[in-house]
């Protein structure tokens, strides 16, 4: 047996830019790694000691498939507290991860040749995820003078009667942008006029950092689909656990989907997501502050380098970087900044063909680290 008895949509993988890089960086020393999304806070010590109490208390058995009930009547209680807006618990359903979630979501929802807009740059899931859906992957550009928010105009003319969703990512990774209010209803009216899905990716709702953060569930309730994780509001990313938010008739629909894939999220990680959500209020803000604090670091120190640029990030927990002035490409330019200073970024080809004139940092260091690094890339020339 060999590759040839491969699936033979896997026996020509597409090149993976992240994992190249990150091959890479497994074999540079002295590296500093602004790769991956990954905090190196770590989860709130009342979080874990209370949910290893759970634990030692008999909650190691599985939970109902959509969720324990109190993890489901905890994250309806966190929006109500925080955006105003009631959910039923039959309207929730615990996922390991907002991967997880996204992917439900679309199996439930695509037909064949169904087109699903993504609008670049991108989280590098999405694209795969349609594809496995058996969706038809439609690319509108976002651009940096208009702080990477949706060009309504080109959103609109990308419309077909195709169009089965819109695949939605506020505040953004990897831009740090954050979309306006006004953006979301007239995205939410596109969606009711034309009837297709917003799946609405909110895993850094929590990092808003100029104005509080209003869900697209407050405008297009009976379109949207939130996908939500609590690994970056509560530093939790290797608990893997996240939910999404749709009408009851979604929520079933997925029910049946994952009863083959995972049944339900770990129970030990949701006891833990209902701590965390319940005090939420005490954990969010102190994780905000650090990566807010870390961003406007980095956007200092960029403008002091000539060949680097960049919008300061609006939320999230990344930096989008303009190397134009390098004259260099996003792939040669994060190889060549690895080799000389063992600086680890992630080439904005990645986020789709739109990124190829930036890079993506993740803040995911403290500021000495950061220091470190950006007098590294300070001395470089171009």
């Amino acid at each position: 047996m060999n590759a040839s008895n491969l699936a033979k949509k896997y026996q020509q993988a597409p090149v993976n830019i992240l994992s190249q890089i990150t091959t890479i960086a497994k074999t540079t020393p002295n590296l500093i790694d602004f790769s991956i999304g990954d905090p190196d806070l770590i989860t709130d010590q009342a979080i874990i000691e209370a949910s290893f109490v759970d634990v030692r208390g008999g909650q190691t058995k599985y939970t109902e498939a959509s969720g324990d009930i109190e993890l489901l009547e905890a994250i309806a209680n966190y929006y109500k507290r925080t955006y105003d807006l009631a959910f039923e618990t039959n309207e929730i359903r615990a996922t390991v991860g907002a991967c997880h979630g996204m992917y439900l979501a679309l199996q439930a929802i695509i037909d064949a040749g169904d087109e699903v807009i993504i609008h670049e740059p991108y989280f590098t899931p999405y694209k795969d995820q349609v594809l496995a859906a058996g969706g038809v992957p439609v690319f509108i550009p976002t651009y940096e003078k208009d702080d990477f928010a949706i060009n309504l105009d080109i959103l609109a003319a990308a419309i077909t009667d195709k169009t089965k969703a819109l695949i939605l990512n506020s505040p953004n990774n990897p831009t740090g942008a954050v979309f306006s209010k006004e953006v979301f209803q007239k995205i939410a009216e596109l969606a009711e006029k034309h009837n297709f899905y917003i799946l609405s990716d909110e895993v850094y709702d929590g990092f808003s950092f100029q104005e509080k953060f209003t869900p697209m569930a407050t405008f297009a309730p009976k379109h949207t689909i939130t996908l939500g994780s609590l690994s970056k509001n509560f530093a939790m990313t290797g608990w893997r656990i996240g939910y999404m938010v749709a009408e009851n008739y979604i929520i079933e629909t997925v029910k049946s989907i994952n009863e083959g894939i995972t049944f339900s999220a770990p129970t030990p990680s949701q006891r833990a997501a209902i701590h965390a959500l319940n005090g939420a209020e005490g954990f969010i803000p102190t994780v905000t502050k650090t990566f807010q604090e870390r961003l406007e670091y980095v956007d200092k120190r960029v403008s002091e380098i000539p060949y680097l640029s960049m919008r300061p990030a609006k939320g999230t927990i990344y930096a989008f970087i303009n190397i134009s002035g390098s004259g260099m490409t996003s792939v040669p330019f994060c190889e060549y900044v690895l080799k000389e200073t063992q600086v680890l970024l992630i080439p904005g080809l990645a986020f789709g063909d739109t990124g190829d004139n930036y890079v993506r940092l993740a803040a995911t260091q403290s500021l000495g680290v950061l220091e470190e690094a950006f007098d590294r890339l300070a001395k470089l020339t171009f």
